[in-house]
């Protein structure tokens, strides 16, 4: 797929770009090469997959990576209760060799999310996500996947891919990523949005919502991430929820008031919620103290 017709896909996604990001999709794509994209969380970057499975008609795999996960959550995992039936069925005949060869086939395989990406009959996106809160020891055992798209299982041996997914990584930088991975992605570093760049995305995902409150909305937004107060700064997901909710209740300019009672879109725990509210409480009494009230 070359630069233009991707382009083109991510406009009918109503994603919004810059070039260096579609370059880089492009470029990755085209080299078979898997890629990390590296950012705060609630940037968007575990969107990128979304879309680029939904630009390549492609299905996404993904594995969400959390802290103890293994190859049995993975890869793959012997079907046990199947091999315990069998070993009832056939333990008269006496074979054991032959038992033991056959229980450890494809008849008894169960696919994880790696397995199966590379197994598809046709080509998938996997989105292996949040990799930073696996173990390196995971980390360790992906390096052969990424670089020679394979797996190996001890009880059967070597798999090569029947198909080639395009892998996009995900890290939120909660702990350094070792340099061999790195070597073998491409990679994308990814910032919140900057306000033109904001509403573009709030008219593109919503493109009812009225201009005027749209303006509002990101700029309110961008004053929060800016707040270092702030302990959770709002995700991109979070300002079109917040721009949603607000749509929702026919608010069509965003007063202290409007704030107050929808901010449980926009910021998700209990301190940032009461800083904004002496903030609106504060705006409030400006607004009297100018007859605006």
């Amino acid at each position: 797929m070359d630069l233009a017709i991707l382009k083109e896909k991510m406009d009918q996604a109503h994603y919004i770009y810059d070039d260096t990001l579609v370059t880089v999709l492009a470029v990755a794509l085209k080299l078979g090469r898997p890629l990390l994209v590296e950012g705060a969380a609630g940037v968007g970057k575990t969107e990128i997959a979304k879309v680029m499975a939904a630009a390549l008609d492609r299905d996404l795999v993904r594995l969400q990576c959390y802290e103890g996960l293994d190859e049995s959550k993975a890869l793959y995992e012997w079907n046990y209760q199947k091999q315990l039936l069998s070993i009832q069925v056939h333990e008269s005949r006496g074979d054991e060799d032959a038992l033991t060869k056959s229980l450890f086939s494809d008849e008894y395989l169960l696919e994880r999310p790696l397995l199966q990406a590379i197994r598809a009959e046709k080509p998938v996106v996997l989105l292996i996500d949040e990799i930073d809160k696996a173990d390196e020891e995971f980390e360790a055992f992906l390096l052969e996947l990424l670089s020679e798209m394979q797996i190996s299982i001890p009880e059967i041996g070597t798999i090569q891919a029947r198909t080639i997914p395009f892998v996009v990584l995900t890290s939120n930088r909660a702990r350094p990523l070792s340099e061999a991975l790195r070597r073998r992605c491409a990679y994308l570093y990814m910032e919140y949005p900057d306000l033109e760049k904001e509403l573009s995305i709030l008219r593109a995902k919503l493109p009812h919502i009225d201009d005027r409150l749209a303006a509002q909305v990101a700029v309110a937004v961008q004053k929060l991430r800016s707040n270092e107060a702030i302990l959770k700064k709002p995700s991109i997901a979070e300002t079109l929820d917040w721009a949603a909710a607000l749509e929702a209740l026919g608010v069509r300019e965003l007063t202290p008031d409007a704030m107050r009672k929808t901010a449980g879109f926009v910021l998700k725990n209990s301190e940032d919620l009461a800083l904004l509210e002496a903030e609106a409480e504060t705006d409030c009494q400006k607004c009297g103290a100018h007859g605006h009230g």
